[in-house]
């Protein structure tokens, strides 16, 4: 049997009496977590009662009540009326609520000052034409721009459509259509990795009809209707929020299925209050923190760091610089940083070229990680890079608004595995035959503030809800994460069920990228699977190839012209591992490829 790995950190009592957790703990008379846990899945209604006025949502109308329905088809806080951007910019007029540049040059602004900002974004929108229901597009880096932009779309009754900026236009022209987006806010060129990428032609190329361009590291000449961010900006910054009932979409999120279509994920006004109570009991967010995570709009972490920092009234950093070398570590240091999200492969990344040697994080109080399979080593190399802080691992996902098992600051860190479902849900694992296991798919308990209702291109309950769920006496809902139960009662991820990847915190489907791959010369049939290392870590994108007849067999070749069809048509940041030839797919009966088969032989071919 595997030897579990020791705690990396443990609970001290400092931190334990300051935690949020705490709170809660004597506010509902329970003395440990676990049983807390249980409270608040057998209490559901009364515990997000609760989260409601410990993190101040504002009402313009009240609900009649916190929650209604089966928990399949759950309404929470029907006949409310609000818009979240109220409770997320309520935070002390005086008080930090951004910090953004680099190390040397960094910017701070106010609460008072982002309300000014976001008023005269919402407003400039307004006086050119957007309307409450409007879709827009964000198509660029997470600057202090783009959070203006997100924030005043929403004010004014709008809906973001998150798309990543690193897609390529055709990725990008998908998403525009699906959520009928006429307007878009990019950027006119980023830099990434020392080249100038064009964002502006890339978002003109993929159809938009307007678009509202922030300054960069180029100038391009505009089209007619497009307009600079500067001349956007309205002289009136009084902020008047669009005021709807709380399911009415603010945010159109996209998440890869099994299929080449990604589904369209509606965020409402009462999505990011699971953001903020995950980011307030799990992460132990307090006013006047200062929050950064590397992230980006088109992933949800993006709008989950704008909630779950401002509703609980600490700040957000947001980093100018590239999240890779020494410039990042050290505007951690000089932000202030007290709670920092990171993906895995970017600590791999500080470690290999031991960066945090070089800088002071005494004053981070907690990291958290997600988007991929941590690695031990490296999740223990961050915990001591602070004198010893505790690693949150969390996993959840856009159509969950946040996280469905995570850690907690009351608890034992032990790198790279979780200690408990999130509150207010619950989670169980079943084998292929609908058993209860101590590995296999995660089913999850709902009802949950946060959890989807609809989609807007695909049968959302056939999608979570009708696929032959087993019967276990449980409200049951599909996820598609594989995961493990360990002998201490911990949880670890072991990848995705499905045909769906995690590649770089980015979910893709098999068919999206077999789509762009098999257009490859000499190439019959292609399977794309995932796969992580040896040792663990995050996954690689591994393509299983059969050659056309006569076609001599080249893996290297293939591999870099697979590379230059993804870098063209899906997206830069996917890498292509290896290519393995073979002679033929496997199949089941009905001709479907078996790509778990795939997985499997490739896991123990590799170790």
């Amino acid at each position: 049997m595997e030897q579990l790995r020791a705690p990396g950190w443990l609970p001290t009592a400092e931190v334990v009496d300051a935690s949020n957790l705490k709170w809660l703990m004597e506010r509902v008379g329970i003395a440990d977590y676990p049983a807390l846990h249980r409270w608040t899945c057998d209490n559901r209604a009364e515990f997000w009662g609760i989260c409601l006025d410990r993190l101040g949502i504002v009402f313009a109308k009240q609900p009649e009540t916190v929650l209604l329905g089966s928990p399949h088809h759950a309404r929470w806080l029907p006949g409310s009326e609000m818009n979240i951007v109220a409770s997320a910019l309520d935070g002390p007029t005086d008080s930090l609520a951004v910090i953004h540049g680099k190390a040397g040059q960094l910017t701070e602004v106010t609460f008072g000052e982002l309300r000014s900002a976001v008023a005269r974004c919402a407003n400039g929108m307004t006086e050119h034409g957007i309307a409450p229901g409007d879709a827009v597009a964000i198509v660029m880096p997470m600057t202090y721009e783009a959070m203006v932009a997100y924030l005043a779309i929403v004010a004014l009754g709008g809906a973001v459509v998150s798309i990543a900026d690193s897609f390529a236009a055709e990725e990008i022209a998908v998403r525009l259509e699906i959520a009928n987006a006429k307007w878009a806010v990019t950027q006119s060129a980023t830099m990434r990795a020392g080249k100038l990428l064009p964002m502006f032609e890339k978002v003109a190329l993929a159809g938009v009809e307007r678009a509202i361009v922030v300054p960069g590291a180029s100038g391009p000449t505009l089209r007619t209707g497009d307009i600079w961010w500067h001349d956007l900006q309205s002289d009136d910054d009084s902020l008047r929020l669009h005021i709807a009932p709380a399911e009415a979409t603010t945010n159109i999120l996209f998440s890869s299925g099994t299929t080449g279509e990604p589904k369209a994920i509606p965020w409402t006004h009462i999505s990011p209050i699971k953001s903020a109570m995950d980011g307030h009991f799990h992460h132990d967010i307090h006013r006047g923190d200062v929050v950064a995570w590397p992230t980006n709009l088109g992933w949800m972490m993006g709008p989950w760091l704008i909630y779950a920092a401002l509703i609980n009234d600490a700040a957000v950093a947001l980093c100018d610089d590239a999240p890779l070398g020494l410039e990042f570590v050290n505007f951690v240091e000089e932000a202030g940083v007290t709670m920092l999200g990171v993906v895995p492969s970017l600590v791999a990344t500080w470690r290999a070229d031991d960066l945090l040697t070089q800088v002071d994080w005494s004053g981070v109080k907690c990291f958290s990680s997600t988007g991929e399979a941590s690695k031990p080593d490296d999740m223990d190399y961050l915990m001591g890079a602070a004198g010893g802080r505790p690693v949150i691992e969390y996993c959840g996902g856009t159509e969950i608004a946040g996280g469905y098992v995570s850690c907690t600051v009351l608890q034992p860190a032990i790198a790279g595995t979780f200690t408990t479902p999130t509150l207010g849900l619950d989670m169980v694992l079943v084998d292929e035959d609908g058993n209860l296991t101590d590995e296999g798919e995660v089913l999850i308990v709902p009802p949950s503030i946060g959890l989807s209702t609809r989609l807007l291109n695909r049968d959302h309950d056939s999608v979570y809800y009708d696929d032959d769920l087993p019967e276990l006496g449980l409200p049951l809902r599909r996820h598609g994460d594989h995961m493990e139960r360990l002998p201490n009662g911990n949880w670890r991820a072991l990848g995705r069920v499905d045909d769906t990847m995690n590649l770089g915190g980015i979910k893709v489907s098999s068919a999206e990228l077999e789509r762009v791959v098999a257009a490859v010369g000499g190439v019959s049939e292609v399977a794309a699977i995932a796969a992580p290392p040896p040792g663990g870590g995050p996954d690689r994108l591994i393509v299983y190839a059969v050659l056309q007849q006569g076609i001599e067999a080249d893996p290297d070749r293939l591999r870099r012209d697979m590379q230059a069809e993804v870098r063209a048509h899906l997206n830069p940041l996917f890498k292509v591992h290896e290519v393995v030839i073979i002679d033929s797919l496997p199949r089941t009966a009905s001709a479907k490829v078996m790509r778990r088969s795939l997985r499997a032989a490739y896991r123990s071919n590799r170790r």
